[in-house]
């Protein structure tokens, strides 16, 4: 059974990541402060518990350990707001009253320091107290004293600051799904125009996609483009072809034609030779437009290892040649590679040695270079060379300097024109053994 999902959107995928995360994440932010507050609360009141334990102590023993001396009424009250708890063989002072049956049971006990009594249940007081004990001696007396707070009240206001700050969690989430939406949108907002340009392709009222985007969609539109310039090109090649193939084909078909529609005229030896030139010019034309045809020009994802192909290619050549040396110089790894259809790279490479391999005479020199982004080819031979005032007029369509030597002068117009489809140029120049060097670079 086959199951079709509708393709996810990058906005609903964007929402369903953030809007759970940025919940998720002021949620762990609100109980965090609930825990830190708690913290924070008890420590503050257990060190305000030491501290007020600390300076009745100071007042017992200023008095000489004499409870009855002591102003224990309104003032402790007033300054310490906690119930407290003073005990001596002689007094027991316990303030407030109702904490009495509270705090006698922490006068018996031996244990010093903070202390939480849980689930009390006396009447007029708190069911849970947090409090403070402290046990010493002035002179021969034994002293306790006890300061004790309601942790219940301290509770309840802490469960009211925390569901205030539950309601502005809320709030603040509520603006965090409202920036949200608008931060996708805004930021999708190259998204819908670069829609709209495919769009307005697709119904011709365009020609290329603006190139104005934003940066993570530049490679995307630049690539379209080139592959729109790709098409165009291969339209206009075609065309191209098409209009040379015509053009040169009619005169040389006519011609035969009409030898062969003369039926009162023999075939002589020379019409013979006529019409087999004909024919040859014919075969040319094909020949020359079907390469070009197979030119696959710049396309992504397609490249080409150099070097192996003319490790190949200088062997195939070197058999061919019998009698000339084909030297390669690089220093380019085995594994490199260059953006460059690996049939093009061929055509080039091919080209420009088998000429070299014509008219050399004993060595032809091939160097692959690549430097800073430029990828060179040079290939030299140790032939005759070429005149300063025709190297103007090498790779033109058809030309060739020297009517004896084998071949349609075809393969360094092919080369121009793949190189020149690739966006680099072709420069001849004489060679230091006096023959030509051909230099390619991209």
């Amino acid at each position: 059974m086959t199951w079709f999902r509708k393709p996810a959107s990058i906005k609903g995928a964007l929402l369903v990541l953030l809007l759970p995360a940025g919940i998720a994440l002021m949620a762990a932010a609100w109980l965090v402060h609930g825990l830190l507050l708690d913290r924070m609360a008890r420590e503050f009141v257990e060190t305000r518990l030491k501290d007020e334990v600390a300076f009745i102590e100071h007042q017992i023993r200023s008095s000489g350990g004499k409870l009855d001396s002591l102003q224990t009424g309104d003032y402790f009250q007033e300054v310490f707001h906690h119930a407290f708890a003073i005990h001596s063989p002689a007094r027991t002072i316990i303030s407030p009253d109702a904490w009495v049956p509270l705090l006698m049971p922490l006068i018996d006990a031996d244990q010093d320091g903070t202390l939480q009594v849980r689930n009390a249940g006396a009447a007029n007081a708190p069911s849970e107290i947090l409090a403070y004990r402290k046990s010493f001696r002035v002179g021969a007396t034994p002293v306790v004293v006890i300061v004790s707070e309601d942790l219940g009240a301290l509770k309840r206001s802490q469960a009211e600051l925390h569901a205030w700050t539950a309601i502005v969690a809320i709030l603040l989430i509520l603006l965090l799904v409202a920036v949200i939406w608008f931060g996708i949108n805004l930021s999708l907002r190259p998204v819908v125009t670069l829609k709209a340009a495919l769009r307005r392709l697709q119904d011709g009222e365009i020609s290329r996609i603006d190139v104005q985007a934003p940066e993570e969609f530049r490679p995307l539109v630049l690539q379209l483009n080139q592959l729109l310039d790709s098409l165009d090109q291969r339209l206009e090649r075609s065309r191209d072809a098409l209009a040379n193939l015509s053009h040169s084909v009619k005169t040389p078909i006519a011609a035969v034609r009409q030898i062969l529609a003369d039926s009162d005229r023999p075939l002589s030896n020379d019409l013979r030779h006529q019409m087999a030139s004909r024919l040859d010019d014919i075969d040319k034309q094909l020949e020359g437009e079907m390469r070009r045809s197979r030119f696959a020009g710049p396309q992504v994802g397609k490249f080409a290892y150099p070097v192996k192909q003319a490790r190949d290619l200088l062997w195939m050549l070197g058999r061919l040649y019998t009698g000339k040396s084909f030297e390669l110089s690089s220093s380019l790894p085995e594994e490199t590679r260059w953006p460059i259809e690996e049939h093009d790279l061929n055509e080039i490479l091919g080209n420009l040695l088998d000429n070299a391999g014509k008219w050399s005479t004993r060595c032809v020199e091939l160097s692959l270079e690549q430097d800073s982004g430029l990828t060179r080819i040079v290939v030299t031979d140790d032939g005759p060379g070429v005149e300063e005032a025709e190297m103007a007029h090498l790779g033109q369509r058809g030309l060739r300097l020297d009517e004896q030597t084998p071949g349609h002068g075809l393969g360094l117009a092919i080369v121009r024109d793949i190189v020149a489809r690739y966006g680099g140029q072709t420069t001849f120049s004489t060679g230091a053994k006096g023959g030509l060097r051909v230099i390619v670079e991209f």
